[in-house]
């Protein structure tokens, strides 16, 4: 019976995605000079199980390219030769070739084969001449020896002798795995000497072919560590029971034992006697502790999270009815819907984390381009990062990757000064670029800084009034200046380079930002560096938000944009030319927006005194939302507008009531921007 392995190649690919970034990463945290040992280990263990994971699913072009690969690092591992920025740059290159060969097979299209075989050929020619590329001096010659010496043969010192048990579960063939190929591993690894065990091989007729009844006993004289040893059974971790001991001596007297090369991979031999029979029993195999996992596809995730939304409006409407329930039954009844409500959150917030992936996914792909785009501009920047484990919602932080690199790019390109405008500026030579994630107040806030130039408002505003943004006699606040960079084909650059200064990509940031539910800020001290503050929800799917009323309508603000609601009297409200109707609040004057105007809906209250004004802010700024009434909090499913019907200006979505009803959830940093649009028109 063959087994068919292509069921295994989503999970091929996937991990080797996962383990690349691992390798880029550890990669671009070698020093020049002898290499790190400990960080040349988990990038061959990285490579190593790539070319067996190829070579197992027949990608031979992959295999052979990993292996080539595997050969540099074995002498980087071995000291023969030293890291310099020539072969980190070739290693980081190998890095993308491999990315693109795995996309390449994954979707079915043709590899660049020059490019990998140029790739290739550079790997080789270093190898051949490890010396050219930094690797330390050869050792003196021994001084001739006199007449009375004599000149023993060298014996190395750091050999060891491996006894390997290593016998597999029987579903070891049906998870893809190869015995024979780990085999070869090992003979290529030293003197590898194996006894097979038949004990449990049962007759022809009740064979299995799909399931493995043999076991080894390997012992294996390398002056590889245990950890590169155990590198070769990687794939088969969980499928077998696998013991790896240091030996002095040679294997128990009695065992008979065959020398293995890479021909003879059909030999058998008695069982040794050293081979504990009973371990073989899958309970014992079985690793210990609970540190397990399943993957699961992002779809089934998404028909969860829509099924609890679905829940989550139907509790809802529950809550309603009981409320009008006056019974001694009803109160049962009340009752068995608080817990439903409080088991519905748990439910939710259940599978909101296991929506929730850390930030570091995004983060890691930066110090790579970082290191590249500086080495290009000839400036020095280092890429500073905390707060990399703080965890949004995996839509969340698939969207926010693209904006992000647009924000890092300026900072290099545009906020970075070159090191001799930098040293002459009284500032080291080298900048530094900050990435920052934190959570604030149910929401998640990503900062972009660096400690360059600094914007320059006053080159911001002439460009902006001769390219028409602004007119010649209108008045700007600091960050209505700021904003302007964010307006599409903006840019204060004289000459576009292939990298920047053609106004496309900082429109993208705000627009993906805004479509995400979140804002960004722009603070900026010429001189000193500039930071850009994105804030974006932990969800796009359920928002807890407070439902107000104007009129015959329900609206949702989310709770994560209110400051305060409060009664005015007639007296504390004012108006101001070019500003409307404002309000002072904590030392400063908010606007009001009254959202009947708005939406065009007839309200109960039309003076400010008899309403309630709830006080928001979003993007940096406050309004004040005019509404005849609070209605009480709730959690609420988003459900697009767009997608059912189209964008509409201040609103971000829709959600359905316990009543039926469709109420429209608020943009709130939309409404902002309307009020501030509104005061430049008055």
């Amino acid at each position: 019976m063959t087994i068919d392995l292509a069921q295994f190649h989503d999970a091929f690919f996937e991990e080797s995605y996962e383990a690349i970034d691992t390798m880029e990463g550890a990669l671009l945290k070698l020093k020049e000079g002898a290499a790190d040992k400990e960080l040349v280990n988990t990038i061959f263990r990285v490579a190593h199980s790539i070319k067996g994971g190829s070579a197992t699913f027949g990608f031979a072009e992959i295999a052979s390219f990993t292996h080539t690969l595997e050969t540099l690092l074995d002498l980087l591992r071995a000291g023969k030769m030293q890291v310099n920025a020539s072969v980190t740059d070739l290693l980081l290159k190998s890095v993308d070739v491999m990315r693109e060969m795995i996309r390449a097979v994954q979707h079915k299209v043709p590899v660049d084969a020059q490019r990998v075989a140029d790739l290739q050929l550079d790997l080789e020619l270093v190898i051949a001449k490890p010396v050219a590329h930094g690797a330390a001096p050869p050792p003196p010659a021994p001084a001739a020896p006199s007449n009375h010496t004599v000149v023993l043969p060298s014996i190395p010192t750091n050999e060891h002798h491996w006894l390997i048990d290593f016998v597999p579960l029987p579903q070891l063939f049906v998870r893809g795995n190869d015995p024979l190929r780990m085999l070869r591993e090992l003979v290529g690894l030293g003197t590898l000497e194996v006894a097979v065990d038949l004990e449990h091989l049962p007759p022809l007729k009740s064979l299995d072919p799909e399931s493995c009844y043999i076991g080894w006993q390997l012992s294996l004289r390398s002056e590889v560590t245990q950890a590169v040893v155990e590198q070769v059974f990687d794939w088969a971790e969980g499928d077998c029971r696998l013991k790896i001991t240091d030996l002095d001596a040679p294997l128990p007297v009695g065992a008979a034992t065959l020398s293995w090369n890479a021909s003879s991979m059909n030999s058998v031999g008695p069982v040794p006697a050293a081979l504990d029979k009973q371990d073989a029993s899958p309970d014992a195999a079985r690793p210990s502790g609970d540190a397990s996992s399943i993957r699961v596809s992002i779809e089934k995730i998404d028909e969860l999270m829509n099924t609890v939304g679905e829940l989550v409006i139907t509790q809802s409407m529950l809550s309603q009815l009981g409320a009008h329930v006056a019974t001694a039954a009803g109160s049962r009844f009340v009752s068995g819907l608080t817990q439903l409500e409080r088991n519905v959150r748990e439910l939710q917030e259940s599978v909101m984390r296991v929506r929730m992936l850390p930030i570091s996914f995004v983060f890691s792909r930066f110090p790579r381009m970082v290191r590249d785009l500086s080495q290009r501009l000839g400036k020095q920047v280092e890429l500073k990062v905390t707060g990399d484990q703080t965890e949004l919602d995996k839509t969340v932080l698939e969207r926010i990757g693209d904006p992000l690199m647009h924000l890092v790019r300026n900072c290099i390109d545009h906020g970075i000064e070159q090191p001799h405008v930098r040293k002459a500026a009284g500032k080291s030579a080298q900048g530094t670029v900050h990435l920052d994630a934190y959570h604030k107040g149910g929401a998640i806030t990503i900062e972009v800084s660096d400690d360059g130039a600094g914007l320059n408002k006053d080159r911001i505003l002439e460009k902006a009034r001769a390219n028409g943004l602004v007119e010649a006699n209108d008045i700007l606040t600091e960050s209505e200046i700021y904003d302007l960079i964010f307006v599409p084909g903006f840019s204060t650059i004289e000459h576009a380079t292939d990298i920047s200064g053609r106004g496309v990509g900082m429109d993208v940031v705000r627009r993906n930002a805004k479509e995400l539910g979140g804002s960004i800020e722009v603070r900026s001290t010429v001189g000193a560096g500039s930071r850009f503050v994105i804030t974006l929800p932990l969800t796009l799917a359920i928002v807890d938000g407070q439902s107000v009323s104007v009129g015959g309508e329900t609206y949702i603000v989310p709770l994560t944009a209110i400051v305060e609601s409060l009664q005015l009297k007639a007296s504390m409200v004012s108006k101001l030319v070019g500003r409307g109707e404002v309000f002072s609040f904590r030392e400063d004057y908010v606007p009001v927006i009254r959202l009947h105007d708005l939406f065009g809906v007839e309200p109960r209250f039309r003076e400010l005194h008899e309403g309630i004004l709830m006080i928001v802010e979003g993007e940096g700024g406050r309004v004040g939302l005019f509404v005849d009434d609070l209605l009480g909090q709730q959690q609420v499913v988003i459900k697009s507008l767009e997608t059912n019907y189209r964008r509409v200006d201040g609103v971000s979505g829709a959600t359905i009531l316990g009543d039926g009803s469709v109420a429209l959830i608020l943009d709130v940093p939309g409404l902002i921007r309307a009020a501030s649009m509104r005061q430049l028109a008055a």
